[in-house]
C-alpha cells in the first residue's frame, strides 16, 4: 500500500507533485493510453485537475506552492489510480477530445479516437463543411465525436446512436453541458437497427466495438474497467463492422462519406476484403485503424459486403 504521510511533509510545488506522481506510476508499472502515453503526463494531468488548473498552465505555476489539502487530494488520487489501476479520467471525471471537456465514468469508454483530428479539419478533403446537414455518430458512448460534430459543422444537425442506455445517459449529460440539445439527437440502436426512419446523413462516423478475442485476452487491468460492449466484438473484432460496411449505402446521401475507426482491426479488415476502395487514414498526432469510404464506392462494390435489404422507407 502507497504511504501518504511522508510525502506529503517534504513535497511543496506543483513539479514535486508531478514528479513523485510520475515515479510511483514508473515503479507500479502502470498501462497508460487514456489521454496519455507515459508517466510524465499523467502525472501532470492528475496534479494540474486536483488542483483545479487547465490541462496546459504557464512554466512559471509549475513552482506554485501546493497547500496541504490540494497535496492530500492529489496523493489520494495517485494512491487510487495505483492501487485500482483505474483510468485517470474515471478518477477526475473528466475526458479531453478536441479541444473540448466531456464528463466520463466507467459506464462509457474513455475518449481517444484519433477521429479528433478529421473533425478538426473537416474531414477534408472529402467533404465541404458548409455542405454537411446530417451527421450520425455511430456507438456515441459520452458523445464526444457527435459534440465535436456538432460544433465543427455550423448547419448539421447529428444523430448519436449506442446500444447501451447507460452509455446514452452519460452522452445526454454531456449534451447539456454543451448546450446543444437542438442540434445533437440521441438513439438508442444496434448499428442502424433502430435508428429514425427518413434520415440520409453526408457523414456517418462509427467507432464501432473492434477489439477481436485475442486482444481481449490480453487487456491490461486499465481497460478492464471499460465497458465490455463498447470494446468487444468477435472472434476477429468485425462483427459490428460487417453489418455497418453491408448497410451504410441505405443510410448515406449521394455524395457521403463513411468513416469507420477499427483499431488493431485492420489487418482483419484488409484480409477480408482486399479489394475493398478503403482509404486508410495517415494521422499527424498519432493513432491508426481509421478508414474511409465515399458512398459512390460503397454503392459500387455493394455485393463485396453483402447485399442487404434497403430500410422501408427507401423503398
Amino acid at each position: 500500500m502507497l504511504e501518504l504521510e511522508e510525502p506529503l511533509s517534504h513535497l511543496r510545488t506543483l513539479r514535486d507533485y508531478v514528479r513523485w506522481s510520475a515515479s510511483r506510476f514508473r515503479e507500479a508499472g502502470l498501462v497508460f493510453g487514456h489521454g496519455t502515453d507515459n508517466a510524465l503526463d499523467e502525472a501532470a494531468a492528475l496534479v494540474l485537475h486536483s488542483v483545479h488548473l487547465p490541462p496546459v498552465i504557464d512554466d512559471a505555476l509549475w513552482q506554485a506552492r501546493v497547500t496541504p489539502g490540494e497535496g492530500r487530494a492529489i496523493l489520494e488520487r495517485a494512491k487510487r489510480r495505483i492501487d485500482e489501476r483505474l483510468p485517470l479520467p474515471y478518477l477526475t471525471r473528466e475526458a479531453w477530445f478536441a479541444g473540448l471537456p466531456f464528463y466520463v465514468d466507467n459506464r462509457v469508454l474513455v475518449p481517444r479516437s484519433p477521429i479528433a483530428e478529421l473533425i478538426e479539419t473537416g474531414f477534408a478533403p472529402w467533404l465541404d463543411p458548409d455542405r454537411v446537414e446530417r451527421v450520425l455518430d455511430m456507438g456515441t458512448g459520452s458523445g464526444c465525436i457527435a459534440i465535436a460534430c456538432a460544433l465543427a459543422f455550423d448547419h448539421a444537425v447529428v444523430d448519436a446512436s449506442d446500444v447501451s442506455a447507460d452509455a446514452l445517459e452519460v452522452a445526454g449529460i454531456n449534451v447539456q453541458r454543451h448546450q446543444l440539445q437542438e442540434w445533437v439527437r440521441l438513439h438508442r440502436a444496434d448499428a442502424f437497427d433502430g435508428l429514425p426512419g427518413g434520415e440520409r446523413y453526408d457523414l456517418i462516423v462509427a467507432n464501432p466495438p473492434y477489439v477481436d478475442a485475442v486482444d481481449m485476452a490480453q487487456l491490461p487491468p486499465e481497460y478492464r474497467h471499460e465497458p465490455r460492449l463498447g470494446l468487444a466484438a468477435g472472434d476477429d473484432g468485425l462483427d459490428v463492422v460487417r453489418r455497418i460496411l453491408a448497410d451504410a449505402h441505405h443510410w448515406l446521401a449521394e455524395d457521403g462519406l463513411l468513416v469507420v475507426e477499427v483499431g488493431n482491426s485492420a489487418e482483419a479488415v484488409e484480409a477480408l476484403w482486399p479489394q475493398a476502395p478503403l482509404v486508410w487514414i495517415e494521422f499527424e498526432r498519432g493513432g491508426h485503424g481509421v478508414f474511409a469510404i465515399t458512398a459512390q464506392d460503397l454503392r459500387a462494390c455493394e455485393g463485396l459486403f453483402g447485399a442487404t435489404a434497403p430500410p422501408e422507407y427507401n423503398r
